[in-house]
């Protein structure tokens, strides 16, 4: 069910974002027997619908014997529990539909301890419809007092948990807060970008790990996943794959997903992928940098990257690439089809990490420890010989390095 704002939805638009509202629901394992559109200036406040539309998906229910309505849109709880009173079955709105989604995909018990926590908030000003069970506990022996409400003790067993996950999820963000700190002495890339552009695809082929999942499903990465990735000349960086973003992201799920997703804020260089093949590239884009905004990243310095070239032919190839070249003149065109189609990237990033990270050579006294374990500490030391009764390194630091070791008065070569 869409209900785009006048004067603001494109048909086409509305077409495309159904289809991607169709698509939600195939992933969570709905089969789609109907679709209903009406173009409204304001929602109404309490059925969303205006009251004949509403009927007619009442109507449109009972025609096509379906079980589930989903909007594409975040209902009110008020507006949930009404349309459910006039249509007769389960109603869902696009965040529960995410969340639920997210749900079957978490893997690691982080992800899980995430999705449940987005969950639980969605659900907490939801309870008087999730809940039917409303009665009043009735005092007795071993239970006299004022009595409750079972939905008043459902949400006070839903804030104990939800304080729970938070506290856990904090002790996650610090572990991660640690392993990043650890690998500060190399370059790090995340990609970011519309689910299903095609981000696991290209660390997958980057890196050469097979274990990468690649899989052409909405969602198909929840756990970010960092692997080395050689590139070329004697350059390396940390690259992870992220979550992706998506149309009206539930804002519960941002915030659930914030440990796992300051990778995103902590990279040196964000790779944002974008699925050129697809129709509505530029709204994805827009998506994607307000979910960056929303997390903070807007200033790490961004690549963008139009992926899966490959399936774009002729006159469309061209116009897309027109289009691109006017948007963002230094975008890179990529495919993971073949090897070649990822060399423009790879050069990319080489002279990225060329850029901030220069190769130096470093003259060590051997008797220096404490100097030679920064270097191993804080850079990245692609060489050590003997010269006399020093140790001479080939090391790749950031500027900040670099300068530390001037004052320190090392001779620096190159």
């Amino acid at each position: 069910m869409g209900a785009p704002r006048k004067r603001t939805a494109q048909k086409h638009q509305m077409d495309e974002h159904l289809a991607e509202l169709g698509r939600l629901a195939d992933t969570a394992g709905a089969e789609l027997v109907g679709t209903l559109t009406q173009q409204i200036d304001r929602p109404h406040a309490g059925t969303y619908l205006g009251s004949g539309k509403l009927e007619e998906l009442k109507a449109l229910v009972g025609e096509r014997s379906a079980s589930l309505v989903i909007f594409d849109d975040e209902l009110t709880p008020t507006q949930g529990k009404n349309i459910e009173l006039v249509v007769g079955k389960r109603v869902m709105d696009r965040a529960e539909l995410i969340l639920d989604i997210f749900a079957t995909r978490a893997r690691s018990s982080e992800a899980r301890m995430q999705v449940e926590l987005a969950q639980l908030e969605y659900m907490l000003p939801r309870l008087a419809r999730m809940w039917t069970h409303l009665e009043k506990m009735r005092g007795g022996i071993g239970m006299r007092g004022p009595g409750e409400t079972q939905i008043e003790t459902d949400r006070r067993l839903i804030g104990h948990r939800i304080r729970v996950l938070r506290e856990r999820l904090q002790d996650v963000e610090r572990h991660r807060a640690t392993m990043r700190a650890n690998r500060q002495g190399t370059f790090r890339v995340s990609l970011v970008g519309y689910t299903n552009a095609g981000k696991s695809s290209i660390l997958r082929a980057m890196s050469g790990a097979s274990e990468v999942h690649v899989e052409d499903r909405l969602f198909a990465t929840l756990d970010p996943l960092t692997r080395d990735v050689d590139l070329g000349e004697g350059y390396h960086c940390l690259m992870t794959d992220t979550v992706g973003f998506i149309r009206k992201l539930p804002h519960h799920l941002v915030a659930s997903f914030r440990a796992t997703l300051e990778e995103v804020r902590e990279a040196d260089l964000l790779l944002h992928v974008i699925d050129a093949s697809h129709p509505s590239w530029e709204e994805q884009r827009l998506v994607v940098d307000e979910v960056l905004g929303e997390l903070g990243a807007l200033d790490t310095p961004v690549v963008h990257v139009f992926n899966k070239m490959d399936a774009l032919e002729g006159d469309v190839a061209d116009a897309v690439t027109e289009r691109v070249g006017n948007l963002i003149p230094d975008a890179v065109f990529t495919t993971t089809r073949t090897e070649a189609g990822l060399e423009p990237l790879r050069e990319r990033l080489r002279g990225a990490v060329r850029a901030v990270r220069p190769i130096v050579a470093v003259r060590v006294p051997a008797s220096d420890g404490k100097l030679l374990a920064s270097l191993y500490r804080e850079g990245e030391v692609l060489e050590q010989r003997t010269d006399g009764e020093a140790l001479v390194l080939r090391v790749r630091v950031d500027a900040a390095q670099r300068a530390r070791l001037v004052r320190a008065g090392v001779v620096l070569r190159g």
